[in-house]
């Protein structure tokens, strides 16, 4: 199987490392320029589609091929409307938001529903575990952690309490891998802010309305440690 790989090298290395233990799978990467031979593979993954969604009619013209785009900040729909691209090719959403492509299970979304036995198969070829989602901004996992973070940082704003006090203590609380403010400096600043606005914009809902102090943070694209944390 050959799969074609294109997105910033964090998440192609991320990525490489999910798939590593599939026999006969060859990934290229690519910089998706235009002289691209996109028909040769197997697949296609666009891991940094959030933020470039122009290569859609690209894909769209490469008929029943799976092609698995990074999803989160929009929807499959909302690409397809502003690009008026016409769906040929088998088209499904994922998280590759730094470490979420590494984890066991995917959250995948898909354009059309009835091509849930052709994506059933694919995965099973890669031998990655999913759940299907509905094709909305945020996802499920992205949409709650970032949630998370927006209410710590509200909590840290008003002085309740300080970061280390708050990520311990939702730790503790939840037994999750990571606080809050860790989670945020893993993931990085700018996808959790730009989804939690995205997130507001499509539903306008008060929960996902950015605290003061993440959008300060994001604007000077600091963290709020300084060197990222593993799970323990």
């Amino acid at each position: 199987m050959k799969i074609l790989v294109t997105g910033e090298k964090e998440r192609a290395e991320e990525l490489r490392k999910r798939l590593a233990t599939i026999q006969n799978l060859e990934l290229d990467f690519t910089d998706a320029d235009e002289d691209e031979d996109y028909k040769e593979y197997d697949a296609i993954f666009d891991l940094n589609f959030d933020d470039d969604i122009s290569n859609l009619p690209v894909y769209a013209a490469l008929k029943e091929k799976p092609v698995f785009v990074n999803a989160v900040k929009t929807s499959l729909s909302e690409a397809v409307y502003a690009t008026g691209a016409k769906i040929k090719c088998r088209l499904f959403g994922i998280n590759a938001m730094p470490g979420f492509l590494l984890q066991p299970m995917w959250e995948v979304s898909q354009y059309r529903k009835f091509e849930i036995p052709e994506l059933d198969k694919f995965m099973n070829s890669i031998s990655v575990a999913y759940l299907p989602v509905e094709d909305r901004v945020g996802m499920i996992k992205p949409r709650v952690i970032f949630m998370l973070i927006n209410e710590a940082c509200y909590t840290l704003q008003e002085g309740t309490a300080s970061i280390e006090d708050i990520d311990m203590a939702m730790k503790l609380g939840t037994n999750y891998p990571f606080g809050p403010f860790e989670w945020c400096d893993n993931i990085g600043i700018t996808p959790v802010f730009e989804t939690l606005a995205a997130l507001y914009e499509d539903t306008k809902d008060e929960r996902y309305k950015i605290a003061p102090l993440l959008k300060a943070k994001y604007l000077r694209n600091e963290t709020f440690y300084k060197t990222k944390h593993s799970p323990h």
